[in-house]
């Protein structure tokens, strides 16, 4: 018998790939990091040593979700300005919020906050853009959670960076000083078309393709980021960018509410990626991606929550619940984003965005350990005909019991494995009292 270092016995496991497909008692071996082997559990126990089984037996084990967007530390910032359009919370209430109190405590505090959440709700990578990622950074790398991180820029100054040419410079050096970190990738994060100028939307361009990192940008989020780029520019901001050389496989277009079927074919011919961000968008009444166009032209759409300020969690089993119903309804056809759609939005398409689908987002030989338990004994999810469904239509993010990380548990029975839960509810209370002082 081989010794490995974990091994986990499940009720099903659902590997993402193949597609739609499930399998009943197989087991997962880990070793280094990665899954050494899928087979069924006879054949595990056989084949199999380990000091560490973990045996699920009403669980269904699958790839952790990606969440494709976030902007982590505005955690912090959940519900302190709900029911409000986009623009007016933005510049009213959220950007004062950040000129007044955002520095490297606020986005450690918050990132950590998040990071917990995430964790809990079998999400096991995130693609953040926010000010401050090498801080960021440190809280991913010290909760052990894998993530990409955007290094954002802006033309207006903060307290990170003065000008977009300081933006670009922090973010390179960034770039460079976390190459070597195992869970740790980078994006250029312009934050948006109508944010950053054309000389360095250019600059981004030829350093993206130079260290071949993606392009993090909102695009297309409402009417108004339309009309007003019509006005100021004189074309759409899809054309614009388009313009600037940076519709390519490279990029990813964040919310994409605003897209006509030009644009879509443009998408889908280019090979760029969109993250859908339904209960956001729903929230801020931003508009509805044309997600089943997009997937029938190819287009990869991997889904997100955006921050926490205005979904208001970070829970992508229901992002993945609430894009299927609202895809469906878009479309006018029921049939339109299937649940197993739906669940390769929150994993492989997330993967696939990020340049890391040959690591992670599914559960094949040779990829990371990245792995999530759903608990399908609860009786929100009986009786049990199909997991898939079940796992997209009715089960809680309550119901994640366990999570792994390239092998590393870092949920285990509903129990965060790394976190200090005395000194984050200590945080957390105390960012409410500034934060509420600041309001009243």
């Amino acid at each position: 018998m081989q010794t490995i270092d974990t091994l986990i016995h499940a009720r099903w496991i659902i590997p993402i790939e193949p597609t739609n497909t499930v399998y009943e008692h197989h087991s997962l071996a880990i070793c280094d990091g990665k899954i050494l082997d899928l087979l069924p559990t006879e054949k595990a126990k056989q084949n199999y040593h380990s000091e560490n089984i973990v045996e699920l037996k009403t669980h269904a084990l699958l790839a952790g979700f990606v969440n494709a967007h976030t902007h982590a530390a505005m955690t912090l910032m959940r519900g302190i300005a709900d029911d409000l359009p986009l623009m007016d919370w933005l510049q009213n209430h959220i950007w004062p919020l950040e000129q007044k109190w955002m520095d490297e405590e606020f986005v450690s505090d918050g990132t950590q906050l998040a990071i917990a959440e995430m964790l809990r709700g079998g999400t096991t990578c995130f693609n953040d853009m926010y000010f401050f990622p090498e801080v960021t950074a440190k809280q991913a790398i010290k909760q052990g959670i894998r993530a990409s991180l955007g290094l954002i820029v802006i033309d207006f100054p903060s307290v990170w960076a003065q000008n977009s040419d300081e933006y670009i410079e922090k973010g390179v050096a960034l770039h460079h000083e976390l190459f070597a970190a195992e869970l740790i990738t980078t994006s250029f994060a312009p934050h948006a078309p109508y944010t950053v100028s054309d000389e360095p939307l250019q600059r981004i361009n030829e350093l993206a393709q130079g260290f071949n990192l993606p392009v993090h940008i909102h695009l297309h989020e409402t009417a108004h980021e339309i009309e007003s780029a019509l006005e100021q520019h004189g074309n759409r901001p899809l054309q614009r960018l388009h313009n600037l050389g940076l519709v390519n496989d490279s990029l990813i277009a964040v919310h994409a509410t605003q897209l006509n079927d030009d644009e879509i074919e443009l998408l889908a011919q280019v090979g760029a990626s969109i993250v859908h961000c339904p209960e956001s968008n729903l929230k801020l009444a931003s508009g509805f991606c044309p997600v089943a166009q997009c997937l029938a032209a190819g287009v990869n759409v991997a889904l997100g929550t955006d921050g926490a300020a205005s979904n208001n969690d970070l829970d992508m089993l229901s992002e993945m619940q609430t894009a299927a119903l609202l895809g469906k309804a878009v479309a006018k056809d029921a049939s339109a984003i299937p649940a197993m759609t739906a669940l390769r939005m929150a994993t492989i398409n997330g993967a696939k965005a990020l340049g890391l689908e040959n690591v992670i987002g599914s559960l094949e030989i040779g990829k990371a350990a990245d792995i999530i338990a759903i608990d399908l004994s609860e009786w929100e999810t009986q009786p049990l005909y199909c997991p898939i469904s079940q796992i997209v239509y009715a089960a809680s993010r309550n119901q994640v019991t366990d999570v792994w990380v390239a092998g590393k548990q870092l949920l285990k029975s509903r129990e965060l494995t790394a976190f200090d839960i005395t000194e984050l509810k200590n945080i957390v209370q105390k960012w409410q009292i500034r934060l509420t002082e600041k309001n009243s």
